[in-house]
Protein backbone atom coordinates (compact mmCIF):
# COMPACT_ATOMS: atom_id res chain seq x y z
CA UNK A 1 0.00 0.00 0.00
CA UNK A 2 1.39 3.23 -0.73
CA UNK A 3 0.88 6.81 1.46
CA UNK A 4 1.94 9.86 -0.04
CA UNK A 5 2.54 12.00 2.85
CA UNK A 6 4.64 15.22 1.62
CA UNK A 7 6.04 16.61 4.94
CA UNK A 8 8.11 19.31 5.37
CA UNK A 9 8.67 22.74 7.36
CA UNK A 10 5.99 25.35 6.06
CA UNK A 11 8.20 28.57 5.65
CA UNK A 12 7.51 31.93 5.58
CA UNK A 13 6.48 34.32 2.56
CA UNK A 14 9.53 35.61 3.38
CA UNK A 15 11.56 33.13 2.65
CA UNK A 16 13.24 32.33 -0.63
CA UNK A 17 12.15 28.66 -1.46
CA UNK A 18 14.84 25.80 -0.71
CA UNK A 19 16.18 23.01 -3.01
CA UNK A 20 14.02 20.59 -2.35
CA UNK A 21 14.62 16.56 -2.39
CA UNK A 22 11.59 14.31 -2.52
CA UNK A 23 12.13 11.12 -0.54
CA UNK A 24 9.99 7.49 -1.00
CA UNK A 25 10.43 5.47 1.77
CA UNK A 26 9.80 2.00 1.97
CA UNK A 27 9.35 -0.21 5.23
CA UNK A 28 6.70 -2.72 6.24
CA UNK A 29 6.83 -1.74 9.98
CA UNK A 30 3.96 1.39 10.39
CA UNK A 31 6.01 2.32 13.30
CA UNK A 32 9.21 2.99 11.25
CA UNK A 33 7.32 4.72 8.76
CA UNK A 34 6.05 7.36 11.75
CA UNK A 35 9.22 7.81 13.10
CA UNK A 36 11.05 8.10 9.86
CA UNK A 37 8.52 10.83 9.08
CA UNK A 38 8.99 12.40 12.35
CA UNK A 39 12.49 12.23 11.61
CA UNK A 40 12.08 14.53 8.18
CA UNK A 41 9.40 16.97 9.35
CA UNK A 42 11.73 19.40 11.13
CA UNK A 43 13.82 19.86 7.14
CA UNK A 44 12.20 22.04 5.35
CA UNK A 45 14.47 20.60 2.22
CA UNK A 46 13.74 17.53 2.55
CA UNK A 47 10.12 16.20 1.34
CA UNK A 48 9.15 12.74 2.60
CA UNK A 49 6.50 12.48 -0.73
CA UNK A 50 5.59 8.63 -0.17
CA UNK A 51 5.68 5.48 2.10
CA UNK A 52 5.47 2.19 1.25
CA UNK A 53 5.02 -1.28 2.01
CA UNK A 54 7.13 -2.95 -1.19
CA UNK A 55 8.97 -1.18 -3.52
CA UNK A 56 6.64 -2.09 -5.98
CA UNK A 57 4.04 0.04 -4.57
CA UNK A 58 6.28 3.44 -5.26
CA UNK A 59 5.50 2.78 -9.32
CA UNK A 60 2.88 4.86 -9.80
CA UNK A 61 5.50 8.00 -7.89
CA UNK A 62 9.05 6.75 -9.05
CA UNK A 63 9.37 9.51 -11.65
CA UNK A 64 8.95 12.26 -8.64
CA UNK A 65 11.51 10.71 -6.26
CA UNK A 66 15.41 11.73 -6.01
CA UNK A 67 16.10 8.84 -3.58
CA UNK A 68 14.38 6.03 -1.76
CA UNK A 69 15.18 4.96 1.54
CA UNK A 70 14.86 0.90 1.58
CA UNK A 71 15.17 -1.20 4.80
CA UNK A 72 16.59 -4.64 3.38
CA UNK A 73 14.13 -6.96 5.18
CA UNK A 74 10.55 -7.06 3.61
CA UNK A 75 7.84 -9.37 4.53
CA UNK A 76 6.81 -9.88 1.30
CA UNK A 77 9.36 -12.36 0.20
CA UNK A 78 11.80 -9.76 -1.82
CA UNK A 79 15.41 -9.55 -1.19
CA UNK A 80 17.62 -6.31 -0.57
CA UNK A 81 19.72 -6.91 -4.21
CA UNK A 82 15.95 -7.84 -6.18
CA UNK A 83 14.90 -4.66 -4.76
CA UNK A 84 17.64 -2.25 -5.42
CA UNK A 85 17.82 -3.52 -8.36
CA UNK A 86 14.03 -2.93 -9.52
CA UNK A 87 14.56 0.95 -7.89
CA UNK A 88 17.95 1.16 -9.90
CA UNK A 89 16.23 0.35 -13.24
CA UNK A 90 13.96 3.04 -12.83
CA UNK A 91 16.85 5.89 -12.06
CA UNK A 92 16.24 5.85 -8.57
CA UNK A 93 19.27 6.09 -6.04
CA UNK A 94 19.17 4.41 -2.91
CA UNK A 95 19.53 4.43 0.59
CA UNK A 96 19.61 1.39 3.06
CA UNK A 97 18.33 1.95 6.26
CA UNK A 98 17.98 -1.10 8.19
CA UNK A 99 18.61 -1.74 12.03
CA UNK A 100 21.95 -3.83 10.41
CA UNK A 101 21.50 -6.95 12.09
CA UNK A 102 21.92 -9.49 9.61
CA UNK A 103 25.51 -8.52 8.08
CA UNK A 104 25.01 -10.80 4.70
CA UNK A 105 21.75 -9.03 3.84
CA UNK A 106 23.91 -5.64 4.24
CA UNK A 107 26.76 -7.01 2.33
CA UNK A 108 23.88 -7.56 -0.69
CA UNK A 109 22.49 -4.27 -0.24
CA UNK A 110 26.48 -2.92 -0.70
CA UNK A 111 27.10 -4.96 -3.69
CA UNK A 112 23.64 -4.29 -5.25
CA UNK A 113 24.68 -0.69 -5.46
CA UNK A 114 23.34 1.62 -2.75
CA UNK A 115 24.66 4.66 -2.13
CA UNK A 116 25.07 3.98 1.56
CA UNK A 117 23.64 2.22 4.65
CA UNK A 118 22.68 4.09 7.99
CA UNK A 119 21.66 2.42 11.40
CA UNK A 120 18.02 2.72 12.73
CA UNK A 121 19.76 3.82 15.79
CA UNK A 122 22.05 6.99 14.57
CA UNK A 123 20.96 10.63 15.38
CA UNK A 124 18.03 12.33 13.80
CA UNK A 125 21.15 14.60 12.30
CA UNK A 126 23.13 11.86 10.92
CA UNK A 127 19.77 10.40 9.55
CA UNK A 128 18.77 13.57 7.93
CA UNK A 129 22.59 14.66 6.40
CA UNK A 130 22.48 11.05 5.16
CA UNK A 131 19.46 11.51 3.55
CA UNK A 132 20.50 14.47 2.41
CA UNK A 133 23.78 13.55 0.97
CA UNK A 134 21.97 10.66 -0.87
CA UNK A 135 19.36 12.95 -2.14
CA UNK A 136 22.17 14.65 -3.61
CA UNK A 137 23.58 11.16 -5.74
CA UNK A 138 26.57 11.47 -3.16
CA UNK A 139 27.92 8.32 -1.49
CA UNK A 140 27.00 7.81 2.24
CA UNK A 141 30.30 5.80 3.62
CA UNK A 142 29.70 4.86 7.10
CA UNK A 143 31.43 2.56 9.62
CA UNK A 144 28.58 -0.10 8.59
CA UNK A 145 29.34 0.17 5.02
CA UNK A 146 32.82 -0.44 5.45
CA UNK A 147 32.76 -3.11 7.73
CA UNK A 148 30.45 -4.86 5.51
CA UNK A 149 32.82 -4.39 2.40
CA UNK A 150 35.81 -4.94 4.37
CA UNK A 151 33.86 -8.56 5.16
CA UNK A 152 32.50 -9.55 1.79
CA UNK A 153 34.24 -12.66 0.20
CA UNK A 154 32.79 -11.94 -3.17
CA UNK A 155 34.82 -8.46 -3.66
CA UNK A 156 36.70 -9.11 -6.55
CA UNK A 157 40.06 -7.41 -6.52
CA UNK A 158 40.59 -5.17 -9.84
CA UNK A 159 44.14 -5.64 -9.62
CA UNK A 160 45.70 -1.70 -10.42
CA UNK A 161 49.20 -0.76 -10.22
CA UNK A 162 50.48 1.45 -7.63
CA UNK A 163 50.49 4.17 -10.15
CA UNK A 164 46.77 3.19 -11.33
CA UNK A 165 46.14 3.62 -7.77
CA UNK A 166 48.01 7.36 -6.94
CA UNK A 167 45.66 8.56 -10.13
CA UNK A 168 42.42 7.05 -8.45
CA UNK A 169 42.87 7.93 -5.13
CA UNK A 170 43.43 11.88 -6.78
CA UNK A 171 40.58 11.69 -9.13
CA UNK A 172 38.01 10.20 -6.85
CA UNK A 173 39.13 12.77 -4.07
CA UNK A 174 37.33 15.29 -6.71
CA UNK A 175 40.49 16.50 -8.28
CA UNK A 176 40.07 17.22 -12.21
CA UNK A 177 41.90 15.40 -14.44
CA UNK A 178 44.62 18.48 -15.20
CA UNK A 179 45.24 18.35 -11.37
CA UNK A 180 45.75 14.81 -10.62
CA UNK A 181 48.20 14.98 -13.96
CA UNK A 182 50.50 18.16 -11.94
CA UNK A 183 50.40 15.59 -8.91
CA UNK A 184 50.89 12.79 -10.46
CA UNK A 185 53.43 13.85 -12.41
CA UNK A 186 51.83 12.84 -15.88
CA UNK A 187 50.02 14.34 -18.79
CA UNK A 188 46.22 15.40 -18.68
CA UNK A 189 46.13 12.69 -21.70
CA UNK A 190 47.79 10.23 -19.81
CA UNK A 191 45.56 10.57 -16.99
CA UNK A 192 42.82 10.39 -18.99
CA UNK A 193 44.04 6.74 -20.02
CA UNK A 194 44.79 5.32 -16.47
CA UNK A 195 41.16 6.24 -15.58
CA UNK A 196 40.07 4.39 -18.62
CA UNK A 197 42.22 1.35 -17.72
CA UNK A 198 40.85 1.66 -13.80
CA UNK A 199 37.10 1.51 -14.98
CA UNK A 200 37.81 -1.41 -17.35
CA UNK A 201 39.74 -3.37 -14.46
CA UNK A 202 37.09 -2.63 -12.41
CA UNK A 203 34.22 -3.49 -14.99
CA UNK A 204 36.37 -7.42 -15.46
CA UNK A 205 35.89 -7.72 -11.51
CA UNK A 206 32.07 -7.25 -11.71
CA UNK A 207 32.28 -4.45 -9.97
CA UNK A 208 31.45 -1.41 -13.04
CA UNK A 209 32.44 2.00 -12.04
CA UNK A 210 30.58 4.36 -14.71
CA UNK A 211 30.72 7.53 -12.80
CA UNK A 212 33.08 9.64 -10.47
CA UNK A 213 30.75 8.56 -7.82
CA UNK A 214 31.61 4.84 -8.29
CA UNK A 215 35.52 5.53 -8.97
CA UNK A 216 34.86 6.55 -5.09
CA UNK A 217 33.29 3.72 -3.69
CA UNK A 218 35.52 1.56 -5.16
CA UNK A 219 38.35 3.83 -3.88
CA UNK A 220 36.16 3.29 -0.48
CA UNK A 221 35.77 -0.23 -0.81
CA UNK A 222 39.68 -1.45 -1.99
CA UNK A 223 41.09 0.63 0.83
CA UNK A 224 42.72 3.73 -1.52
CA UNK A 225 40.89 6.01 0.02
CA UNK A 226 39.46 6.11 3.43
CA UNK A 227 36.03 6.74 4.49
CA UNK A 228 34.53 10.13 5.28
CA UNK A 229 34.94 11.11 8.98
CA UNK A 230 36.99 7.78 9.65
Amino acid sequence: MLTLIRTGTPLSEHDPPPRTYRIGHVDDHETVQLGFASLLSHSPDIILHSSAASVRDLESVASELDLVVLDVRLSDGSTVDENVAWLRERGLNVLVFTAADNATEVRAASRAGVLGIVRKSESRDVIVDAVREAALGNPVVTTDWAAALDSDPELAAAGLSPKEQEVLAHYASGDKSVAVAHRAGLSASTVAEYVRRIRHKYAMAGRPAATKVDLYKRAVEDGILPPPHS
